[in-house]
């Protein structure tokens, strides 16, 4: 596919670049940048410059934050001694659609995968660890998807906390192994947070 301009080209090579976006879809969101006027097309740059600029990690759980603490660790009304332990943002979100969770969170920012050179020290481990060592919290809830690397994960969090007095629970199986947490649907997310039973290891 030839591209008869070389900025249209850089445009929807960008484009590209993004996650689930073929070359054809790309080239079809550049064009239709192409025919917004500059205005609108500063406007959604701006946006996302300013995302990146002010958008940060919270000190507290690693959700995406505009401050220092997220809006849900900086909330009195939440239950801040049940923690649920997911894999990125978009389980939070998952999570928070349910509206029936009332802990807080803590996002580790990835599972082990030995395949892809992800170990335990490249994730949000070792803050969820000390905050145990605390003593303040009652609950751990390790909320992963059911995948091996999910598995592998949570088997990883439960050895480190196994000794702390605290009830360590995971979702039920109402979440398919091999299902992401993200893409689960909500009723079935609801009912797998509700029923979670203690972590056994194997």
């Amino acid at each position: 596919m030839k591209i008869p301009s070389s900025h249209l080209e850089r445009a929807t090579d960008q484009l590209n670049s993004l996650p689930g976006i073929g070359k054809r879809t790309a080239l079809r969101l550049a064009l239709h940048l192409l025919n917004r006027s500059e205005e609108e097309v500063r406007i959604f740059v701006d946006s996302i410059m300013e995302m990146k600029k002010h958008t940060h990690r919270c000190s507290s759980c690693g959700n995406i934050s505009d401050d220092v603490l997220c809006s849900i660790c900086s909330d009195s009304k939440r239950d801040h001694g049940t923690i649920c332990v997911v894999e990125d943002i978009r389980d939070v979100l998952a999570i928070e659609g349910i509206q029936s969770f009332k802990g807080i969170y803590h996002v580790l920012g990835g599972v082990i995968s030995p395949m892809e050179g992800v170990g335990p020290s490249d994730l949000n481990i070792q803050s969820l660890v000390d905050k145990v060592k605390q003593g303040v919290i009652n609950e751990i809830i390790l909320a992963l998807s059911p995948t091996m690397e999910g598995d592998t994960t949570s088997f990883y969090l439960y050895k480190k906390m196994q000794d702390a007095q605290i009830l360590i629970t995971t979702l039920s199986r109402g979440v398919s192994v091999g299902t992401e947490l993200q893409y689960a649907d909500e009723v079935t997310l609801s009912r797998s947070l509700m029923n979670r039973h203690e972590y056994r290891s194997q």
